[in-house]
């Protein structure tokens, strides 16, 4: 198994196109990542009865948060200020390499998994030591909370993406997606389905939905996420809450992508990259709208369960490996 990209994937384009097909990329996540935050909550409400907020929320309240200025704690150092910062720039850079819109982004070649998921950890744990910063017990909570949980999600994340390149002979995103794409028999294979299943699980446990997390909640005895940014405020609050929905709609793209790569552009022509664009969104849309639908009807598990259902996820992406391993 190689990182190496497949011939489809790197043929045709020039390094200034394939920057411009990046910038594409980050911009779609960091707007499309807000709106499918918005999506979630809009169908929840509607599920629940309500009227909810309009979709477009999130980034109204993003742009009221930059006009803001950030107040920090008098005793925190660089860390509060430098985490939001590593956690937007962590999940653009991975939205840049990444095979969301086409599958020939800048450093394509470079968009290892291995890449991919210690990009993401790396804003998980800027995160929690800005969590930690401020010397507050909620703060030191909800950090030792996240990182117990990522502790079990990320290998499990690695592993599971693992079972595609087994497949594909190669660790490549973009390659994988390519070889998807070239070889449609392959998206009904057991090791796929096994795969699906063990990234759903890590999805939403790395966005914080419920059961893992539940992302309105402010009760102290629950909320992981919202303990480590209950310091943040201004321009460092809207780059957190940016972070993570970018996060959110790259994860949820990875997802649509390694499992249905269908609408995923090859050529980088224009039209062949606006299909793309909208078979994204498309695709994101409704994996975001099955979670919601899911999360009405579903209890947040106690924090002591929480690694059990993500034990179940890193041994769903082993079999697939495994399975991967003895089929191929």
């Amino acid at each position: 198994m190689t990182a190496t990209l497949a011939p489809v994937a790197t043929a045709g384009l020039g390094l200034p196109a394939r920057a411009g097909l990046s910038l594409l990329q980050v911009a779609a996540v960091a707007v499309g990542g807000p709106l499918l935050v918005g999506l979630m909550g809009k169908i929840r409400a509607r599920a629940e009865g309500r009227v909810g907020p309009p979709v477009t929320q999130v980034l109204l309240d993003l742009r009221k948060l930059l006009g803001k200025e950030a107040v920090r704690a008098e005793h925190t150092s660089a860390v509060a200020a430098l985490a939001p910062l590593v956690l937007a720039a962590s999940a653009a850079l991975a939205a840049a390499i990444a095979p969301l819109v086409v599958t020939r982004p800048v450093m394509a070649a470079g968009a290892d998994v291995f890449v991919v998921v210690y990009l993401l950890l790396m804003g998980s744990v800027a995160l929690a030591l800005g969590g930690l910063d401020a010397g507050t017990a909620f703060g030191g909570m909800g950090s030792s909370r996240a990182m117990t949980i990522g502790a079990i999600s990320e290998p499990a994340l690695l592993v599971g993406v693992l079972a595609l390149a087994v497949q594909a002979r190669t660790s490549n995103l973009p390659g994988i997606v390519a070889a998807s794409l070239a070889h449609p028999g392959w998206l009904a294979s057991p090791q796929r389905l096994l795969a699906l299943g063990a990234l759903v699980v890590v999805v939403i446990a790395e966005t914080g939905r419920i059961p893992v997390d539940n992302p309105s909640t402010h009760l102290e005895l629950t909320m992981v996420h919202e303990a480590m940014i209950l310091e943040c405020s201004g321009s460092d609050l809207a780059l957190v809450s940016l972070g993570e929905a970018m996060r959110l709609g790259l994860l949820l793209g990875l997802v649509a992508n390694l499992f249905f790569p269908w609408g995923v552009d090859a050529s980088g022509s224009g039209l062949a990259v606006l299909i793309g664009l909208g078979a994204l969104g498309a695709k994101t849309a409704a994996i975001a709208t099955l979670i919601a639908l899911v999360e009405v009807s579903t209890a947040k598990l106690r924090l002591f369960r929480v690694p059990e259902l993500l034990a179940g996820g890193f041994v769903l992406a082993v079999v697939a490996v495994t399975t991967g391993l003895v089929t191929r």
